[in-house]
């Protein structure tokens, strides 16, 4: 395993400074990612909907 150093040349031995600096490059694809499924989540809380009115018309019809 290679050894890994601080900004200030201090010596890292967990290369927590390394994986802190990876996850502050990646935080803003992983927001962008998160933000993408709204869209099916949308759909399907329209789906629900749209299945309980169904079920509630037909409920409806059916003791009236």
């Amino acid at each position: 395993m290679a050894n890994t150093q601080g900004p200030q040349g201090n010596y890292d031995p967990a290369g927590s400074t390394q994986m802190f600096r990876a996850f502050v490059d990646e935080a803003p694809q992983a927001r962008q990612q998160q933000a993408a499924p709204a869209g099916p989540r949308i759909g399907l809380i329209l789906g629900v909907v749209a299945v309980v009115v169904v079920v509630a018309a037909v409920a409806w019809l059916a003791l009236s």
